[in-house]
């Protein structure tokens, strides 16, 4: 009996023990929970917490987001008066400024894979650098000579450059100090607006020559060694009426939305001046006629007409409705590149001879599909007749190519592009630029306040409001030999397959044909 009621007692000490402690944790409980609720009444807020709005912990970019101040917006000071072409003194910032330096973001993005051949372009001075001697043997052909000091333009003008492509190319590059004032070293150079590039690699060699005269311009071609940057229209090409990138490219992107590519006319389609090139002129040949279809519409732009019509019918977002863009050179390259691989169409790269400063990194059967120069009519037809039954590999290509475009050549890696082409220039300079005595300040103000009509629109719309809050992009490292010569074998291996292709189909139609 003993036995028995030992261990009853101890269980009814043990359960008398847990009743006071429940007792215990009620009465505490509700204590906390007055307390919370008499905090909470005596608190400037009340948050309420649900199961849908449990804080969670902030990510490093929320944080960011956090301590990141306000951008800084600063309008052009116009206030001297619409026709004066001076620069307001100590109006914009000539540095970032020091209560935004912590903000800066320290991770920042690399660099598309295109900013490589930065340090190709740039290779034939890394031996000898760049002599005020060397600067001014480019001056034959250019248009203007630029100075940077001490983040201050200057410009001197040798010769007007056809339409307005001088002054949007120095607006461009007015708005790359606004966005990095004080970050670019001082740095001299000339600059040739005109489209073909002339420094030849023939002519300028050693002995004769230590290295040849730097010289930008917008294109550039294995036989020649002119720098190339970024072309003017992507501040706007008035005489035309195409908008600054950064608008055009997000207009192109929702004229993307309005047709789907399988609903889309199943031919390849190019509108463009014929007369500025015979490869152009041939094009013609390729289109639709009683007796043959080359799968090729083809339209010549009147642009004295299209003007008088107020360009209605040369909106560029709205030509994205054919499943194939042609892309063929005018007198060298053409800024229409862009414009069509942006359109989510399968791009047809007629073979080019010149690059801009994006073009070497796209890839055949990758970002677009190659077309023979010496035979375009076939080749094209083959390629749309391929896409035509080859529906989500042609998706595919016209989506890579259009992803390239309105991803890695968004204007803020257009800026970074210059800011790191000009700076590597400027760490070449054997001398220190000074200010030419023939030489104007240039700021934004004294090139949009006195413009007139589309110009000024175009400035209005382009202007960088103020300085970044970010750093540019992290250069990458340039090609070893090695990934070189993979880039190169991996392009003519796609360029190869392609020309295997064709001959295999015409072949076949041949024989065809025959039987």
């Amino acid at each position: 009996m003993e036995a028995i009621l030992r261990p009853l007692a101890r269980f009814s000490l043990v359960a008398l023990f847990v009743i006071v402690l429940t007792f215990g944790a009620f009465i505490s409980t509700r204590y906390l929970a007055s307390s919370a609720a008499f905090m909470e009444s005596n608190s400037p807020q009340k948050p309420l917490v649900t199961p849908e709005t449990v804080p969670s912990y902030p990510s490093e970019s929320t944080q960011n987001l956090l301590s990141t101040p306000k951008a800084i917006d600063i309008p052009l000071n116009c206030t001297l008066g619409d026709q004066s072409r001076a620069c307001p003194a100590n109006y914009y910032p000539s540095k970032i400024l020091d209560e935004h330096k912590d903000h800066l973001s320290t991770l920042a993005p690399s660099c598309p894979d295109y900013f490589r051949w930065i340090h190709d372009d740039l290779w034939p001075w890394r031996e000898t650098g760049i002599t005020g001697k060397m600067v001014m043997s480019a001056r034959r052909t250019a248009n203007f000579r630029l100075v940077i000091v001490n983040g201050k333009a200057y410009v001197e003008t040798y010769r007007k450059s056809f339409q307005s492509r001088d002054t949007f190319t120095l607006w461009g590059i007015l708005q790359l100090l606004r966005r990095y004032p004080g970050k670019l070293p001082d740095l001299d150079l000339m600059f040739d607006c005109v489209d073909w590039p002339v420094i030849k690699k023939e002519a300028f060699h050693a002995p004769k020559y230590q290295a040849p005269p730097p010289l930008f311009r917008y294109c550039g071609n294995e036989s020649t060694f002119d720098i190339v940057f970024p072309d003017w229209s992507f501040w706007g090409w008035p005489e035309i009426n195409i908008k600054p990138w950064e608008a055009l490219s997000k207009d192109l992107k929702e004229g993307n939305k309005r047709t789907q590519w399988t609903e889309r006319e199943p031919y390849a389609y190019w509108k463009g001046n014929p007369a500025v090139a015979a490869t152009r002129m041939d094009l013609l040949k390729c289109n639709v006629s009683d007796k043959q279809d080359w799968n090729a519409r083809v339209y010549a732009q009147d642009w004295l007409q299209e003007q008088k019509q107020g360009y209605k019918q040369s909106d560029l977002a709205s030509q994205c409705i054919h499943r194939y863009k042609i892309y063929i050179e005018g007198s060298a390259w053409s800024v229409s590149e862009k414009y069509i691989l942006a359109c989510d169409s399968v791009a047809l790269l007629v073979k080019p001879i010149y690059y801009d400063f994006y073009t070497r990194s796209l890839m055949p059967l990758k970002h677009y599909w190659p077309v023979k120069d010496d035979d375009k009519c076939r080749s094209i037809k083959y390629a749309v007749d391929w896409g035509n039954s080859h529906h989500k590999e042609a998706r595919a290509i016209g989506k890579a190519g259009s992803s390239f475009i309105l991803d890695d050549l968004k204007m803020d890696y257009v800026y970074d592009y210059m800011f790191h082409l000009l700076t590597q220039y400027a760490k070449l300079l054997k001398y220190k630029p000074t200010v030419p005595k023939g030489a104007v300040e240039l700021c934004s103000e004294s090139m949009a306040c006195s413009a007139q009509g589309f110009e000024k629109k175009f400035m209005t719309e382009s202007l960088v409001k103020g300085p970044a809050l970010s750093e540019p992009c992290t250069m990458p490292p340039p090609y070893d030999p090695a990934s070189l010569h993979s880039v190169i074998e991996t392009k003519d291996h796609g360029i190869k397959q392609v020309d295997i292709w064709e001959k295999e189909y015409w072949m076949s139609h041949s024989i065809s044909k025959q039987t």
